[in-house]
């Protein structure tokens, strides 16, 4: 087989694994010995740099129009407060759950879960404010994959001030409690191997003030800070006329956003935005397929890129969790939106393997996780392709090949920090989740 290797497809590589999930050696033309795992290409795999895990079982649910006017972002978000308020602690860790095993099963190695739903429906806290974080980690201690764990900071329904309503109270915190809430999602995440991270989330501009923001940027100056940025238009005038600047202006030029931030969404920016926020070294969050079903807008890829911009992928709202689906929507949109092809790519370049190459470096950085390429030292996230699900492809064919006309059936072995959880194309904890998943459903269904 072939690996991609920081210098390039190399041919008959040994990579071997330490007990800390780390690779210890690259050894290329290496001769096979009797008890090596065999792989036809091996790449470093992606970091999923956001996701909700309970949206997961939301898929399919929001796709009736509405009776009336014009189904929007803000009428799927009413359906998604509906569901979450039926959420038991139980059905969250098993939602995650089976969102991690497709996730991996996908090609992701690791995501950062962008956790915020914290408390009771009506809003009062369980005993543990952490129990539903506490719930995230149980799943992925058990399914394996590498977590970069974000406590949501969610303290108001709007720029206004406004107080949280329906299922946003689920949500909110103090700044105070939200402190307690960090503290206990670090002591959670203490019991998960050595490679989970913990990060802060502001929700967005809308749901916490500018001070609370200022404080939560300086709450773990080390670790990374993701928030929603610029996705709809009505974010845009909202903020706008509360601050009198747009939500990104805002981020670079109030609060400094850099390479430890992870904007989400991005897709509302003008072009001196795109240009700047490539310029600060943050990671653009962009999540295609779910940008696409909920008709969000077209990311600015081509300056963006251009300038030198960032990005990685995420599954957000898990509706369908496929690595090469991320990468295909986000090229297919730029050449919808030019009438144009192979828009991303410099010239001469492959498309595959520039999109592949920025989603791992991209992901990488957003997790803070010390992946994204297979050298000794970096954590051992790979994942090995399926040469005959490809036709035959290798190299860059192959990155081209999968991302514009394969799926997920090429992924034939995953290892998160040397956790190999898939394998010949199969979950070892399949069985018992997808059970705890299918019922977790079905109780949900009868009471939808």
């Amino acid at each position: 087989g072939e690996a991609l290797l920081p210098e390039g497809w190399t041919e008959a590589v040994r990579v071997t694994l330490g007990a800390d999930g780390r690779i210890t050696t690259v050894q290329p033309r290496a001769a096979p010995a009797a008890d090596d795992h065999r792989a036809d290409i091996l790449l470093p795999a992606v970091a999923n740099l956001h996701s909700h895990t309970f949206q997961r079982g939301m898929a399919g649910l929001a796709e009736r129009r509405g009776p009336a006017g014009r189904d929007s972002f803000w009428t799927w978000r009413d359906t998604m407060y509906r569901f979450l308020d039926l959420l038991t602690p139980e059905d969250v860790e098993a939602i995650a759950a089976q969102a991690f095993i497709e996730m991996q099963k996908a090609g992701f190695c690791a995501v950062a879960e962008f956790h915020y739903l914290h408390h009771q429906p009506g809003g009062a806290e369980h005993d543990d404010i952490g129990e539903l974080a506490g719930r995230i980690a149980a799943a992925a201690s058990e399914t394996g994959i590498g977590l970069t764990l974000l406590p949501v900071q969610y303290r108001q329904g709007g720029a206004d001030g406004r107080a949280l309503a329906g299922g946003q109270k689920r949500f909110g915190n103090t700044l105070e409690r939200f402190t307690v809430l960090m503290e206990r999602s670090e002591e959670i995440a203490r019991a998960l191997p050595a490679d989970t991270r913990v990060g802060v989330a502001p929700h967005s501009l809308r749901a916490v003030t500018l001070d609370d923001l200022a404080e939560l940027a300086r709450l773990r100056p080390q670790a990374p800070i993701h928030i929603h940025a610029a996705e709809q238009v009505p974010e845009i005038e909202e903020i706008t006329a509360a601050y009198g600047a747009r939500p990104v202006e805002l981020l670079l030029d109030r609060f400094g956003a850099d390479s430890r931030w992870c904007l989400i969404h991005a897709t509302q920016m003008l072009p001196a935005e795109t240009k700047r926020l490539a310029a600060s070294g943050a990671v653009a969050g962009l999540c295609p397929v779910t940008e696409a079903n909920l008709g969000d807008g077209i990311f600015d890829g081509a300056r963006y890129l251009g300038a030198g911009g960032r990005l990685g992928v995420g599954s957000d709202s898990n509706i369908r969790i496929s690595v090469n689906e991320e990468l295909r929507q986000l090229e297919y949109s730029q050449r919808l939106h030019d009438r144009a092809r192979v828009v991303l790519a410099a010239h001469g370049e492959s498309c595959g393997r520039t999109l592949y190459d920025a989603a791992l470096a991209g992901g990488a950085q957003a997790l803070g996780r010390d992946s994204g390429a297979i050298a000794p030292g970096r954590l051992a996230d790979l994942v090995a392709l399926d040469r005959d699900a490809l036709e035959g492809a290798t190299g860059e064919a192959a990155l081209d090949f999968w991302t514009f006309c394969g799926g997920r059936e090429a992924v034939r072995d995953v290892w998160s920090a040397g956790r190999h959880s898939v394998r010949s194309g199969r979950h070892v904890a399949r069985e018992a989740i997808a059970a705890r998943y299918r019922a977790a459903m079905a109780g949900l269904r009868g009471r939808l």
